[in-house]
């Protein structure tokens, strides 16, 4: 039986698939402040980074918190307001994103944002927050969509994490990548959890595996794609000095750069599970493995002891994995003390 390979189609192509190619997602969320010369700004970044695909928020004021919320935190309904962009805006930057070639996606909180995201914007998947995992009925709405779905675990037991799996397969979802995140921000090196990855590619094989990194710096994503994460999302910001949201632990262009550029760099280093020995370290032997020497100087006639064997450098003459078959043997000419021992100096040498 083929072993099961994990793999989730986009609907733009890409493919993603277990011990494939790192996909990159910056996450902009709500460092564009509401102002689209910022949010083209920070496309721009992403594009110059590396990135393959920049994420938004589709969240409105009707959509996130209840009236009754914003009754007794009336700031918050201020702060949703300014920060979201509507529909027309995300089409916008979802045109923006392809013409900076790069893929749009974006976060819905709603069945109308996902209807719109879907329809209209086109995005190659739906990305679904941490906050969902338990929202069941939203899970299925999604998964009537038959559309990709990359699924945040944040907050969720490895038993949520399960149903709500379930619950997108049995709707319709096929094609279905899941992020370990861990929902704190920023979140500690301590708090990271990253086996869990591990963790999740054991127990969902069909499903590749990526991480939503809330932590500072770039060593959490290089180690998950070490672990087998296939996509990282990382929040990005233009300028992590100014007030937001995100800043505290959101990667500024050129932090972003690097990260990718050191998890790709890890990603070429991993290799595969099987021992293969490349030509650059086979040449390594002759200079750095031993050979059979002489502890002495012998006489053509002479038979070969244990004492008269060592082994050093280089390894162009005989392995000493041979030296016991050397002894009881008998030299055919003189063999000068600490000189490599060859088979043409010992008598039936080819049988050796």
């Amino acid at each position: 039986m083929m072993p099961v390979r994990a793999e989730c189609r986009f609907c733009d192509g890409t493919v993603l698939a277990e011990d494939g190619q790192p996909y990159f997602v910056a996450e902009v969320n709500s460092s564009h402040n509401g102002n689209l010369e910022t949010a083209r700004a920070m496309i721009d970044a992403a594009a110059d980074a590396g990135c393959n695909c920049v994420k938004f928020q589709s969240w409105s004021a009707a959509s996130l918190y209840a009236e009754s919320y914003y009754k007794e935190n009336p700031i918050a309904k201020r702060f949703v307001e300014r920060f979201a962009l509507v529909p027309a805006a995300l089409k916008e930057m979802a045109d923006y994103c392809r013409y900076k070639g790069l893929a749009f996606s974006s976060t819905p909180y709603s069945e109308e944002e996902v209807d719109f995201l879907v329809d209209e914007c086109r995005v190659p998947f739906v990305k679904i927050a941490s906050m969902e995992l338990n929202n069941l009925p939203f899970l299925e709405y999604i998964g009537r969509k038959a559309h990709p779905v990359v699924l945040s675990t944040g907050m969720g037991t490895m038993a949520e994490i399960r149903r709500a799996v379930e619950v997108l397969e049995r709707a319709g979802t096929s094609d279905l990548l899941l992020l370990h995140c861990i929902s704190v921000y920023p979140a500690a090196v301590e708090m990271l959890q990253l086996r869990n990855i591990v963790g999740l590619r054991r127990l969902f094989p069909h499903h590749p595996i990526g991480f939503s990194d809330h932590s500072e710096g770039f060593a959490a994503a290089v180690a998950a794609i070490a672990l087998g994460a296939v996509l990282i999302e990382k929040h990005l910001t233009l300028d992590r000095t100014k007030v937001g949201m995100d800043n505290n632990m959101a990667a500024e262009p050129g932090d972003f750069k690097e990260l990718i550029v050191q998890c790709n760099g890890i990603y070429r280093g991993l290799g595969a599970e099987e021992r293969v020995l490349s030509t650059a370290e086979a040449m390594q032997r002759e200079k750095m493995r031993r050979s059979v020497i002489v502890t002495r100087d012998l006489c053509a006639g002479d038979v070969l002891t244990r004492a008269d064997l060592y082994a050093k450098r280089p390894g162009t003459g005989i392995p000493p994995e041979q030296m016991e078959q050397l002894i009881g043997k008998k030299l055919i000419r003189d063999v000068a003390a600490d000189t490599l021992l060859h088979m043409e100096d010992i008598e039936g040498g080819e049988e050796v």
